[in-house]
């Protein structure tokens, strides 16, 4: 059961530092914070992470980026970016060969959204559109009608969708994110790719069972530090779904690649299952 060291991991969840501004990261979620949680906070989940990494405070920070990449056997990573201009699309332009472009929108917005993703298209080589249900303004559910453009467009992209899943880290109301309202999207949208982010707890046996039904169902291991990855997860890996679960960090938003490469080795995997963790199935489900 040890973790190969030479596969060239494919991470679903990096960013590139901007020092002294972590906090964009989350600008989204600010109408929705109350406002004694939105201040003088890195970012709102801060309370479940211990050593949240620091962001450099000066130098390339791409380069960076690389070299904790490479420094960790990271040969390609999907990163989010927003507008046309920022670090990330930087990254994304500069190394299409080692940054996959992800696009997240709101809903909320409606034929905005689906011309936002139209034209990151046309822009970028677009590998997923990211959706955060609880931390739209309002929040969207799952299966809400809002939703249902986004997906029928991912659909016609070829190109899955990653939705955060489960109870939100940050302080804003879950009820968007309930697991069961997948299974809804799974069954009208059948050729949709649909990539559950950030856990799904506290109903990760309901998730291996959905995605033991519905076959473009997937989990990413986004966002938990590799001592918490759920049990159900990962003896749903070693049974009956090797080919549903991907590696996915949290760089530089609330985990160290360090920490991440360091305790990732002590996951129960059998040795079949690394491989496509790490790597093999994010190409097929990602199609790289």
């Amino acid at each position: 059961m040890a973790m190969p060291t030479d596969v060239g991991v494919i991470d679903l969840m990096l960013g590139i530092p901007d020092p002294g501004h972590k906090e964009r990261w989350y600008d989204f979620l600010k109408p929705n914070l109350r406002d004694e949680e939105s201040k003088g906070m890195k970012f709102p989940a801060q309370y479940m992470f211990k050593e949240v990494p620091e962001d450099p405070t000066e130098g390339d920070m791409i380069a960076y980026t690389l070299d904790q990449m490479d420094g960790h056997g990271i040969d390609r990573a999907l990163i989010g970016f927003g507008e046309e201009s920022g670090i990330q699309f930087e990254a994304i332009k500069k190394h299409p060969d080692r940054f996959l472009a992800s696009l997240s929108v709101d809903p909320n917005e409606g034929m905005k959204a689906i011309r936002r993703i139209n034209r990151a298209a046309e822009t970028v080589d677009l590998r997923a559109v990211t959706l955060f249900p609880a931390g739209c303004n309002p929040g969207v559910p799952i299966n809400d009608k809002r939703m249902y453009p986004v997906y029928a467009k991912c659909i016609e992209l070829d190109i899955p969708v990653c939705c955060c899943v489960g109870v939100p880290g940050p302080r804003v109301p879950m009820a968007p994110q309930h697991v069961e309202l997948i299974d809804e999207v799974c069954w009208f949208f059948p050729e949709l790719k649909f990539v559950m982010r950030h856990g799904a707890e506290p109903w990760t046996d309901l998730a291996v069972k959905l995605m033991l039904k519905w076959p473009n169902l997937y989990y990413s291991t986004s966002a938990f530090a590799p001592r918490y990855y759920p049990k159900a997860v990962i003896d749903f890996a070693n049974t009956r779904g090797a080919e549903k679960v991907m590696y996915a960090g949290y760089f530089p938003m609330g985990l160290s690649l360090d920490r991440i490469f360091t305790e990732l080795p002590n996951v129960p995997f059998n040795d079949d299952v690394w491989p496509k963790f790490l790597r093999e199935n994010a190409i097929r489900v990602f199609g790289l």
